[in-house]
């Protein structure tokens, strides 16, 4: 897939800024979207920063050209200060969309001592807590996967990506030590909100007219109370728009008040999909489109079916009595 064109507009920075230090799972989307963007990649190359506000701050104002923040990892869900940054930035949007898959090594320093902790950001330490416990390490959470081996001290273990071996100096203990093989963590290519309509304009010049988009929308209710929720959800089963994922935050101003992040299958200039936010809209709610994408290959157009992988213990139609009880608690 061709990402969105990232170069042509005048910016007061360069490069691309992500959470640093170098070797996070981060670092290596910013690489791979780099080499995919090829000569529309804006100049400066990899800016490592030392948080994911830092990130969206550097982009805001324009010192940064481009930044690139994990938004959801398929074991953990959420990241939850890089959607708090869309939610709460005035001046940043995402145009892209990045897919790695996701596996941890662990490491250690040449020569160290007895290993009794284990360092890792700290969606990091949730995917490999079945090897944390098996050699019974303390879990010490790090503000970054890359930190965590760059800084890893002679009585620890650290989690990261199979290039922070090399880059660092660090011996492998053990490779692919992640708790569910197949994760994957998603990433979103931020822009300034004002160049974003020239950027999303020539990747759909750039892409074959059937590209899949997918488009992340907070819906701020003006009137809270019961069914708000489910009123918003049939506005999009109203237009036939599929709705990927539903994320509700809290407004930091108020309380007992919230906003929700949905994503779902459409760019928002498609009919349906104006016609929805036109629907919300009138209903009174407040509107920000976060980011509009196109979608990796296979990634939408779902096909009705839910897959095996359900949470355990879970029921479903034609159980006998005793499960139905315990699962549904009746």
């Amino acid at each position: 897939m061709t990402a969105p064109a990232g170069g042509g507009i005048a910016s007061a920075g360069g490069g691309i800024a992500f959470l640093g230090p170098e070797g996070t799972f981060t670092h290596q989307a910013v690489l791979e979207w780099t080499a995919r963007a090829g000569t529309r990649a804006p100049q400066g190359g990899p800016r490592a920063l030392d948080s994911v506000g830092a990130v969206h701050d550097a982009v805001a104002s324009g010192a940064a050209a481009r930044g690139i923040v994990a938004i959801e990892s398929s074991v953990e869900g959420y990241v939850v200060p890089s959607l708090d940054g869309l939610l709460g930035s005035q001046e940043v949007v995402a145009v892209d969309e990045v897919v790695l898959p996701i596996s941890f090594d662990a490491f250690v320093r040449p020569g160290h001592g007895e290993l009794t902790e284990a360092t890792a950001h700290p969606h990091g330490l949730a995917q490999v807590s079945r090897f944390v416990a098996a050699h019974r390490l303390r879990p010490v959470p790090a503000s970054s996967n890359g930190a965590a081996c760059r800084d890893v001290t002679d009585h620890q273990v650290a989690f990261g990506p199979r290039v922070c071996g090399a880059l660092y100096g660090l011996e492998t203990l053990a490779q692919g030590v992640e708790d569910f093989g197949g994760a994957r963590t998603r990433f979103l290519v931020l822009a300034r909100r004002d160049e974003a309509p020239v950027l999303l304009a020539a990747a759909r010049d750039a892409l074959p007219p059937a590209t899949p988009w997918r488009t992340m929308v907070a819906v701020t209710p003006a009137v809270t109370g019961p069914g708000v929720l489910a009123r918003v959800t049939t506005a999009f089963g109203a237009r036939g728009i599929n709705m990927t994922s539903l994320m509700e935050r809290p407004l930091k101003a108020r309380a007992n008040q919230y906003v929700f992040a949905v994503t779902f299958d459409a760019a928002p200039w498609d009919p349906h999909a104006r016609a929805l936010l036109e629907d919300l809209l009138a209903a009174g709610d407040s509107l920000k489109v976060l980011g509009a994408y196109p979608a990796p290959p296979g990634e939408c157009a779902l096909d009705g079916v839910v897959p095996a992988h359900v949470p355990h213990g879970s029921v479903a139609a034609g159980a006998d009595q005793a499960d139905l009880a315990r699962g549904l608690l009746w």
